[in-house]
């Protein structure tokens, strides 16, 4: 028992256990990895072989860890042991049994861009529009299927909407084409193996006898797929050891199952369970705030963290004015406590809970000359989504930025490839004109078949008609009018998947900066000195020292992670939680598991920040303070209400204007309950056309820069309605009424 002497009581007795089913509940910071490494080590030292013992981790970077711990307990006996991730060690036993599967052993791994271009011959083949149904939307309806199991004649059978019939007529042409190329994806590798083993009993026992010690890391994160493998090689001797936490399980988006940790004893009723409850990372305040938020979910393991650490600072909560404040403020706290604590700047972690928080962060940490590092993520100006919509933006300003042009001449698809783009630019070069006079007159382009030209022209004709508008909108106008006529919005919401929605909202977000740029510059605000600063903002991202800077993360992403200074920012409701109406019971409880993971990586000191103005949507809104605070009891805070510093500029010209049209807008925003994302009704700006707000020539209306002015003329209808106002401020313009936001003041 020497080697188990190094651990604490209830660690050495939940790794001591060798025969028997043993779930080990393993609190924040309570050394889950280190009592993992033990157990494996002491079923090595007390005689069991290393081929005998399956231990299955989430990540190859935790399973070499693991290995590299057991060899410095006991030696090169680690070596032996089969450790990795659920998917390498599956294809890994599937190369030596995939042939009653009519496969051959040298069946090719397909990764996500591999299946994305299968399913794109597919519907090519099937006559199905690209345009209207979008690829990664169809891959990723299918790649949902196959992790909750559904067949492609299951999924037949309960498809009602006409996209998801569409996939129902693409599943099982994917499925078939993949066996004909002897080919699986990462949704196969977990797949075949249970098919295999429930048709092949023997394969089966094979390894029920081979592994008859399994391990299980993380095992609050897996899903049913992986259930039912555990489960599978687990029935003949119940030797299994899950390792886990209920309160982290963060990651339902992804297909985890909580109720797979639940229902554990279910499952084994004779299992011996240990609450791992003595945290060795954080203050005894932090840990009463994160034990006293758990508390309040219904579906949960019972335990209470403790620890021998001191009782530690009050958790800050800092109310700031808004979110461009809000950041301010996080950026003076670290500024602050490397002077008075001594402090580096990778001792910080700013935590968030959607990427596009980090933007004002960004612009705060940039302007207080703050180095920092985005984990999992880019810096927001950097992504895709963003530099696609700047791309436009800039062609409007510069219609001769060939960069900007080629990179969205095909973005979103309008069936414009690189053979046509190469045609173009040769007949450029060839007649010394410029690439967009080319691309506004593709006819002279003779090698171009006529579907080709007129995808060109109508390219050519959108950038032209923004071109024409730019002098008659607001920075914030045109950027709203862009990309509502793109679709861009409604790309990325028919994908449906964490990554599209994380682009959802950066494109909402982006819109959100423009808003506020042009509502702190008013008249003065132009299109060029937007994409000037935003150029700006780039070169600076460029020259971040990330060897010592402040960490910006998701909430999601921090998971595992530990620091002295934890910021979590934008507690507010509808952002975290996040949800759209009104929050489902089950999310919810994700979303205070999700706190508690944030709470828990702060070692010494957590400020939590919300804002009372937040520009959401491209659009102010007024969020109210998360439930998630109140739940905190009041004698482990301190609470702090802070203004932006006198030298900033307000966020809007006039609080009580921005929250008229908020609150007169507020039954325009309902979203759907059910849907993972905000649909269309979120950004339509029909919602505010000349029929809604009932404009008429003699009216006074509002606008967000130019004030307060009367309509003296209207003309067209729809889409085209435009309206002449004069203006106080800066006389008569010529506005698009359908994104010009007018609020009639009346007669």
């Amino acid at each position: 028992m020497s080697l188990l002497n190094q651990l604490n009581p209830v660690q050495r007795s939940a790794a001591s256990v060798i025969e028997g089913p043993v779930m080990i509940v393993a609190g924040a910071g309570s050394g889950k990895t280190r009592v993992l490494t033990f157990r494996i080590a002491h079923l090595l030292a007390s005689g069991i072989s290393p081929h005998e013992i399956l231990a299955l981790t989430f990540t190859n970077k935790a399973a070499k860890e693991m290995k590299g711990r057991i060899e410095r307990l006991i030696g090169h006996q680690a070596h032996q042991v089969w450790a990795g991730t659920f998917h390498g060690i599956f294809a890994r036993i599937l190369r030596q049994e995939c042939e009653p599967l009519g496969y051959s052993r040298s069946f090719t791994i397909y990764d996500t861009d591999d299946s994305l271009g299968v399913i794109k011959n597919i519907m090519n083949g099937m006559n199905i529009s690209q345009q209207q149904f979008n690829p990664r939307a169809v891959m990723s309806r299918i790649s949902g299927a196959k992790n909750q199991m559904v067949s492609p004649a299951e999924y037949a059978n309960v498809a009602k909407e006409f996209f998801e019939v569409k996939v129902a007529e693409i599943y099982p042409e994917y499925v078939q084409k993949l066996r004909k190329c002897n080919a699986m994806d990462f949704d196969d590798l977990l797949l075949n193996p249970i098919e295999l083993f429930k048709k092949h009993e023997r394969v089966l026992e094979k390894y029920q006898y081979r592994f008859k010690y399994l391990l299980v890391d993380e095992y609050q994160d897996t899903n049913r797929a992986q259930y039912i493998l555990i489960n599978m090689i687990a029935q003949k001797f119940k030797n299994i050891c899950v390792v886990g936490d209920d309160a982290q399980s963060i990651y339902a988006f992804r297909g985890a199952d909580i109720k797979n940790i639940l229902d554990f004893e279910r499952d084994y009723p004779a299992a011996k369970v240990f609450r791992l409850e003595q945290n060795y990372r954080s203050t005894k305040t932090i840990l009463a705030a994160a034990d006293s938020v758990i508390k309040n979910n219904r579906n949960q393991i019972q335990k209470t963290l403790w620890t021998d650490n001191p009782n530690g600072e009050k958790i800050t909560v800092i109310e700031a004015e808004d979110d461009k404040a809000e950041g301010i403020q996080i950026a003076h706290r670290i500024q602050e406590n490397i002077t008075k604590e001594k402090l580096d700047l990778k001792h910080f972690a700013i935590l968030y809970r959607t990427n596009a928080q980090s933007r004002s962060i960004e612009d705060a940490m940039r302007r207080a000359g703050i180095p920092y590092v985005i984990i999992g993520g880019v810096a927001f100006y950097q992504r895709k989504e963003i530099k696609d919509v700047l791309a436009y933006l800039r062609l409007v300003v510069n219609p001769k930025d060939e960069e900007s042009l080629t990179r969205v001449i095909n973005y979103p698809a309008r069936g414009i490839g690189d053979t046509t783009l190469e045609k173009l630019i040769e007949h450029s070069a060839r007649t010394n004109i410029s690439l967009f006079e080319t691309v506004k007159n593709p006819g002279t382009v003779t090698t171009l078949s006529d579907r080709s030209k007129n995808s060109v022209m109508q390219f050519g004709a959108l950038i032209t008609k923004y071109v024409e508008l730019r002098s008659q909108m607001s920075v914030s106008e045109l950027a709203r009018a862009v990309v509502d006529e793109l679709g861009i919005l409604r790309l990325y919401k028919d994908e449906q998947t964490p990554e599209s929605l994380g682009r959802w909202e950066n494109v909402q977000e982006l819109l959100s900066a423009i808003t506020e740029f042009t509502d702190q510059n008013k008249e003065k605000a132009t299109l060029e000195n937007f994409l000037e600063e935003v150029a700006l903002v780039s070169a600076i991202d460029s020259m971040v020292d990330e060897k010592n800077a402040v960490t910006l993360m998701t909430l999601h992403a921090a998971k595992g992670l530990e620091f002295p200074v934890v910021f979590v920012a934008g507690v507010e409701e509808g952002l975290f939680p996040l949800y759209q109406i009104t929050p489902d019971p089950a999310e919810l409880e994700e979303e205070r598991r999700l706190c508690y993971v944030g709470i828990t990586r702060a070692m010494k000191k957590l400020y939590i920040t919300y804002a009372r103005i937040r520009y959401r949507y491209g659009d102010v809104t007024y969020p109210v303070v998360s439930r998630f605070i109140s739940e905190i009891s009041e004698t482990l805070l301190e609470r702090e209400s802070v203004r932006r510093p006198a030298n900033t500029a307000n966020v809007v010209s006039s609080l009580q204007s921005a929250r008229e049209r908020y609150h007169s807008s507020l039954q325009q925003k309902k979203r759907a309950k059910n849907d993972a994302f905000t649909p269309d009704e979120e950004v339509d700006y029909d919602k505010e056309s000349q029929d809604e707000i009932r404009l008429k020539v003699g009216v006074f209306v509002e606008h967000e820069v130019f004030g307060r002015g009367k309509v003296t003329n209207l003309s067209g209808r729809g889409e085209s309605a435009k309206a002449i106002v004069n203006f106080q401020s800066v006389g008569p313009k010529n506005l698009m009424i359908k994104f010009a936001r007018l609020r009639v003041l009346g007669a």
